[in-house]
């Protein structure tokens, strides 16, 4: 079983990786130490100025099996799915995760159980679209897959989330590749690029976004931003998700919230109070349309090595309820996670507004989603009818309002 690996980092600016330090097994956990060439660098910055301090010594996580910035670059529940189905089943640890990963994740860490020689592992060529497709449908319903298939497929298997979706690119962008599941019991796929849209309407900033027909499938391409192409060459930029922001664990992401978030921007962003503001638009708009789903993995903020600054919204999807009441995944307001306006509004000066302006935003974003929803439905091919249900299920419910 292997015991240790070594991180690789794109520093800013920087278009070849370097060893900033090794993860080596300790019983259930893996502590980090920094490479001394590495803390002798210029440019080196701390992977995490809170858990991982530039500075020499062994650090242990404070909770989980490892820190949480070298989580956010291990799969999440698809990718771990993928995984196990490529190992015929067998456990596998966290670090056999990390290692297996596809090694173009999220952000700017990759692992390589070697410390020199690193080698971006690639596939021989780019699936395609259908291929991927197929793919994905085989190991949600746990068919025989063809190696060729399989390694595409892996090759995306560092993306985060719980759906299936892969990895492409073109010649000057990257684009994460989300598909729609055996599973989904409307057209998931569709409402999201909808949403999408209509978050872009809201003045919240959204990634470039396409939605295909393949196979008869429903196919949704989000650029990636974590990725430029600057002189020919890609650039990798540093993330970390909103959880490693809070400091917290998996298990603790129900403690997760949004005003805590905008005090995260407030003590250590580049652009507050906008950044802040963005994220108030972000969580009105999210309980506005009913997406549910917005979990601390769901937010994420970019790393220079000096300040953070939050990154495009993404994975907003309108949730059918099943009730007229809901809760979102994170802490609004007084209420907690009470999905409505009034407990969006409660504690709009954490995000650097007075009450007056916060109100004047969700009117506008009411007014804005009132106004263009059915445009919105358009660009996502949404069938009237299913527009229709999400409308009385979800959108503007007024649940929000009470």
């Amino acid at each position: 079983m292997t015991s240790e690996a070594y991180i690789w980092i794109w520093l800013p600016g920087e278009y070849e990786p370097v060893v900033c330090g090794k993860l080596e097994a300790d019983n259930t956990f893996y502590s980090f130490v920094y490479g001394r060439s590495y803390l002798e660098r210029s440019n080196a910055i701390a992977l995490d100025p809170f858990e991982l301090p530039l500075q020499e010594g062994i650090f242990s996580p404070s909770f989980g099996e490892t820190h949480s910035v070298i989580r956010d670059s291990a799969p999440d529940a698809w990718g771990r799915r993928v995984l196990i189905y490529k190992s015929g089943g067998r456990t596998l640890s966290e670090l056999d995760y990390l290692l297996q990963a596809g090694r173009d994740r999220i952000g700017a860490l990759d692992i390589s159980p070697e410390p020199t020689g690193y080698t971006a592992i690639c596939p021989d060529r780019q699936a395609s679209i259908e291929d991927l497709i197929n793919a994905a449908e085989k190991v949600e319903t746990g068919q025989p897959l063809p190696e060729s298939l399989g390694n595409a497929l892996l090759h995306g298997s560092s993306v985060g989330g719980a759906r299936p979706k892969s990895l492409l690119y073109d010649k000057n962008h990257k684009w994460i590749a989300k598909f729609s599941s055996t599973t989904d019991h409307y057209s998931v796929v569709k409402s999201e690029y909808a949403a999408m849209w209509l978050a872009g309407q809201c003045g919240i900033k959204v990634p470039a976004i396409k939605l295909l027909k393949e196979l008869g499938k429903d196919v949704l391409l989000v650029r990636r931003f974590d990725r430029e192409m600057i002189k020919g060459q890609w650039h990798r930029r540093f993330l970390i998700s909103g959880l490693t922001a809070l400091q917290l664990h998996e298990t603790e992401a129900v403690l997760a919230s949004y005003p805590e978030l905008a005090s995260f921007i407030r003590r250590s962003g580049a652009h507050y109070p906008d950044d802040a503001q963005q994220l108030f638009r972000r969580m009105l708009f999210n309980i506005l349309i009913g997406n549910t789903d917005d979990h601390a993995r769901n937010h994420a903020f970019f790393w220079d090595g000096h300040q953070y600054a939050l990154t495009p919204a993404y994975d907003i999807c309108p949730m059918l309820r099943a009730g007229q009441t809901a809760n979102q995944a994170m802490v609004v307001g007084s209420n907690g996670r009470e999905s409505s306006i009034r407990n969006g509004l409660s504690q709009s000066e954490q995000f650097g507004l007075t009450l007056s302006k916060a109100k004047k935003i969700q009117e506008e974003i009411t007014s804005t989603i009132r106004l263009k929803w059915d445009e919105a439905a358009d660009h996502g091919a949404i069938s009237k009818n299913e527009s229709k249900i999400l409308k009385q299920a979800t959108i503007l419910s007024p649940a929000c309002f009470y």
